[in-house]
């Protein structure tokens, strides 16, 4: 049974929802999590946590058993079918976790919803937001027909947001023409199985990660993706896009789906008691992996300053939230569209990049900053780390 009332409502249970509820939990705040869905997705897009994002899932304890499940990459190299045009390395990075951890995102989720059980706090299921009003101290909220008053609602709930459109919150940005598939196969390959890769390709980039259990994440950009991508199609992209003297082979899809890119940021992460995280604060391309872990970076300022405020310091820390926040999507954003726009650069100026691409490789002090820049470790400034 749901409660009548709770410090912090959190509405969504992805990583975002999780990390933060995490977070709020570890300093003693009384957290209610609720999702929609009956329960966890086993199909998920995000497939990479990044060294700045283990850094603060190591601070609320969850960072050491993620990293017992997923695959250490140590590098991530840039490739034109057998060239490698660039190489960053990640194992020299300025952490305890000098890697990319390859891992599917329900493991992630896994990973945070244990951890929130060992504090006594389980995740309501299925239960759907249908309306929020705000009092003179909190929030109103309304599950069904189940009043629910909280001090403080965080939404958490995805791009499609009911918490931020219940808030009159805007959503500005725009929706890419092009396409993406996306799918775990399982193949007999001659790449690195400790290294993820982006191909580029004459008609497009395809990035190939390999996850735990022999698995491999394919997602590749098209001009318009088959409704349901079967073996014989991936196999196609592998041949076209992948490696040449050594072909990979498909033996086994597991799943596979296709999706549009959003590049969108909300106006503000904040009205009055309600905040924004997550893909519910921004949306944008794949292109370095860096969705899942900014929302769980939100997660980890949100939860503290929430925490700071539960415990009587002033409310304008949840201003800092989104005054910090806020710009850091907007940098993730342009950043992963400068990738997207790099990967599928037009056919007569790839000859052109690629060699730039090369000589870039060549200088370790570029290598180094865009190890940083891809690991999220270039963001510690920013946060005060």
């Amino acid at each position: 049974m749901l409660p009548t009332s709770t410090d912090v409502l959190v509405v969504g249970a992805g990583p975002t929802g999780l990390a933060t509820a995490l977070t709020l939990a570890r300093r003693g705040v009384d957290v209610t999590v609720l999702d929609q869905l009956d329960r966890p997705p086993t199909t998920s897009r995000a497939a990479v946590v990044h060294a700045y994002t283990l850094e603060v899932l190591d601070r609320i304890g969850a960072a050491v058993p993620l990293v017992a499940q997923g695959v250490r990459a140590p590098r991530f190299t840039v490739r034109d079918h057998d060239r490698v045009l660039m190489a960053v390395p990640f194992h020299r990075l300025p952490t305890r976790f000098p890697y990319a951890l390859l891992v599917s995102q329900s493991v992630t989720e896994a990973v945070l919803t244990e951890q929130l059980s060992g504090l006594g706090v389980t995740v309501r299921r299925p239960c759907r937001l249908t309306d929020l009003r705000t009092t003179d101290d909190g929030v109103i909220a309304r599950i069904g027909d189940h009043p629910l008053r909280a001090r403080f609602v965080v939404g958490a709930d995805g791009m499609r947001s009911m918490v931020r459109q219940i808030a009159g919150i805007g959503f500005a940005g725009q929706t890419s023409a092009e396409s993406f598939v996306l799918a775990d196969v399982r193949v007999h390959s001659h790449l690195p199985r400790d290294e993820a890769a982006l191909f580029l390709a004459r008609s497009g980039p395809l990035i190939w990660a390999p996850l735990p259990d022999g698995v491999v994440r394919l997602v590749a950009a098209v001009p318009q993706a088959a409704t349901e991508p079967g073996q014989a199609y991936l196999q196609a992209l592998l041949d076209e896009r992948g490696p040449v003297r050594r072909p990979d082979r498909l033996t086994e899809v597991l799943w596979a789906s296709r999706f549009r890119v959003h590049h969108r940021v909300a106006d503000t992460y904040r009205a009055g008691p309600i905040l924004l995280a997550g893909d519910a604060a921004h949306v944008h391309s794949p292109a370095g992996g860096q969705g899942m872990n900014l929302g769980i970076c939100d997660a980890a300022a949100l939860g503290a300053a929430l925490a700071d405020v539960l415990a009587g310091g002033p409310e304008s820390g949840l201003d800092d939230y989104t005054a910090r926040q806020r710009p850091m999507a907007e940098d993730v954003l342009r950043f992963a569209a400068g990738l997207t726009r790099l990967a599928t650069h037009p056919p007569a100026g790839r000859p052109v990049r690629d060699v730039l691409l090369r000589l870039a490789g060549a200088v370790p002090p570029l290598r180094r900053r865009i190890a940083l820049r891809l690991s999220g470790l270039a963001h510690r400034s920013s946060n005060g780390d």
